[in-house]
């Protein structure tokens, strides 16, 4: 069974009824793998939420698990934008989703793999 941190490009397309999102994300669920977001994925989902699309969205994000971001992914964040934000210009909200992917050993679903450039990542597909 996965364990699989959904980014919020990710969510996008799967809320858009973008292919391959649409069929992946069913089925895996249905695999019983088990799904996360985190509340920066969802303040950038709701930041470019489109009139009419929030109870959708809100109705999609009850079939994932949230992540509560604690003390612990702050600091590695922080860490991450110590080591990466000059050079490999990865700000707050993707030092914040690294952090949470790798400190709960989950897989992260993105369609930006440059925006994580950290080494303890673990990628899906």
């Amino acid at each position: 069974m996965d364990k699989i941190l959904l980014d919020s490009d990710v969510i996008i397309e799967w809320l858009r009824g973008h292919q391959p999102f649409v069929e992946q994300i069913p089925k895996l669920i249905e695999t019983h793998s088990e799904l996360f977001w985190t509340p920066v994925s969802v303040a950038e989902v709701f930041g470019g939420v489109r009139k009419g699309e929030e109870d959708t969205v809100t109705n999609l994000l009850l079939l994932l698990e949230p992540i509560a971001i604690s003390i612990e992914h702050g600091r590695k964040a922080g860490a991450y934008l110590k080591a990466y934000a000059k050079s490999h210009s990865v700000e707050l909200g993707d030092a914040l989703i690294a952090a949470c992917a790798s400190s709960t050993d989950l897989k992260l679903w993105t369609l930006n793999k440059k925006h994580y450039p950290m080494k303890d990542i673990a990628f899906y597909k």
